[in-house]
């Protein structure tokens, strides 16, 4: 879990490209972003998450020994660019798109403006941390909203590895989970962590009715009783009550208290189990359910008038199992001259969607002015500036005969990018993940409702100021008319 060197976790070539570098004296700045090309999931939008992780990534970056002594080992680097690794740090500029906040494809997340031999070797470390993160935030999302909230993450044991683990546990809770069971989490990160007792619990005494007894007497505050280990209705859901029964004889009253389903017809066991508990006065107690949730079965379940108050979802959250990948890229946008002027790049391939937006950029965000709703994103160039009070013309950058005018004084503008590191220097205090969820909640009621429905949404624009469509099209010119000539 220690993330303050992970200096060499990175691919072979972006070292090997660091040396040619070196070796052609060619050191001059770039600019570098990281983006995506589609949603996970089929979604209209994704969260962005892991700026804190980069931030110490970056903070730590340095060559020990041991790393230069293994460097040497595989033959492939000369002695005097191991010597210059001795001394290595960032020095560059990073802009970001602050954690939790709603995002769209081919936006830059964060950009990179440093020496190209920095801005090379944090590629990969950047890309794994944000993609991870992203892609498991997105996920928890989609579930908080197919359940309405009440989503606790129970995925450690299935997650590939402790790492995905930890921090997927803390993307999950940025993307609206109330908790995790991942204690090791909870520390880290300072956010709630929760659950209750395995069937093992249950079979490792005489009977269920003590097992049940013993765990309510140790926690009375907090009494969630895993009914499905025999019979759920005809012992599971009856011990929780004579159990519930005996703390109100004490005059015990437990700020939570309730039953877990962890098998079974989920929408007809939770049903029956809220008639019964009921009838014997526990209309507050909590019906928490698990088994291979996700989105999809939870939306399900509540069609079915599922009587579920509380999920714990774990498999296919903490893995994002139906779309394991998030596929974020780091590409080239400028190379600085010898003047520290920068020249746009743009990356061509047959593949549309592939290519790149080119230059210094920033995106703006429009949010329609009465309902705070996000109208578009925006991306344009650095240096560019709209005033809301003037009307604006946006177009779709593919099909652009579609234009839309936002009439001035209608639409408010936000520029999401802001600065994180600074000459090398961290200008920016990462919130906590619990001010993060807060702000990511707070985020996705920006979206409008067909934006978040879970199957078909409405996709949210995503279009190029005239200036860098302009821009982006002169560079492809440029390209094409070089070919032709050859």
């Amino acid at each position: 879990m220690d993330i303050s060197n992970l200096t060499l976790l990175t691919d072979l070539y972006e070292l090997t490209m660091m040396q040619g570098y070196f070796k052609t004296k060619t050191n001059e700045r770039v600019i570098f972003d990281v983006f995506y090309r589609s949603n996970p999931e089929g979604a209209a939008y994704s969260i962005t998450a892991g700026l804190a992780q980069v931030i110490e990534y970056i903070e730590g970056l340095h060559f020990e020994e041991k790393d230069i002594d293994y460097l040497r080992s595989t033959g492939l680097f000369q002695e005097d660019f191991l010597e210059y690794l001795r001394n290595f740090r960032f020095t560059g500029d990073i802009y970001a798109i602050p954690e939790g906040t709603v995002v769209f494809p081919k936006e830059p997340l964060l950009k990179i403006i440093a020496p190209i031999m920095e801005a090379q070797i944090v590629e990969t470390a950047i890309l794994n941390i944000i993609n991870h993160q992203s892609l498991i935030c997105t996920k928890a999302a989609r579930v908080v909203y197919a359940a309405g909230g009440g989503v606790m993450e129970f995925g450690l044991r299935r997650a590939q590895g402790p790492d995905a683990g930890v921090y997927g546990a803390r993307a999950a809770v940025i993307g609206g989970c109330v908790g995790t069971s991942n204690v090791l989490a909870g520390q880290m990160f300072d956010i709630p962590v929760k659950g209750t007792h395995a069937h093992s619990w249950v079979m490792s005494f005489k009977t269920e009715l003590e097992a049940f007894r013993t765990y309510a007497n140790m926690y009375p505050d907090n009494c969630l009783l895993l009914v499905d280990t025999y019979d759920t209705l005809k012992s599971g859901v009856p011990h929780a009550i004579q159990v519930f029964d005996e703390l109100k004889a004490k005059g015990i009253k437990p700020k939570l208290y309730g039953i877990r389903l962890d098998s079974g017809d989920l929408a007809y066991l939770s049903k029956k189990a809220r008639h019964m508990l009921d009838a014997a006065g526990y209309t507050d107690a909590v019906i928490s359910a698990s088994s291979d949730l996700d989105e999809y079965l939870i939306d399900s379940l509540h069609t079915q008038g599922a009587k579920i108050t509380s999920w714990g979802v774990g498999t296919n959250l903490i893995t994002s199992k139906d779309c394991p990948a998030f596929g974020g890229v780091y590409k080239l946008a400028a190379v600085a001259d010898e003047n520290g002027v920068f020249t746009p790049k743009i990356k061509v391939s047959e593949n549309v969607e592939k290519v790149t937006n080119p230059g210094n950029k920033t995106v703006f965000r429009l949010y329609d002015k009465t309902t705070g709703k996000i109208k578009a994103d925006l991306i344009a160039l650095a240096d560019e500036q709209f005033d809301p009070d003037k009307t604006l013309m946006i177009f779709d950058p593919l099909a652009t005969w579609k234009k839309t005018w936002l009439e001035g004084g209608t639409y408010t503008i936000r520029e999401l990018l802001v600065p994180i590191f600074i000459n090398g220097e961290c200008v920016y205090k990462s919130p906590s993940v619990m001010e993060i969820r807060d702000y990511c909640t707070s985020e996705l009621d920006t979206l409008w409702d067909e934006s978040r429905r879970l199957v078909n949404p409405q996709e949210v624009y995503v279009d190029l100021s005239q200036k860098l469509w302009n821009l982006k099209n002169e560079l492809l010119d440029h390209i094409h008319s070089f070919k032709d000539n050859k």
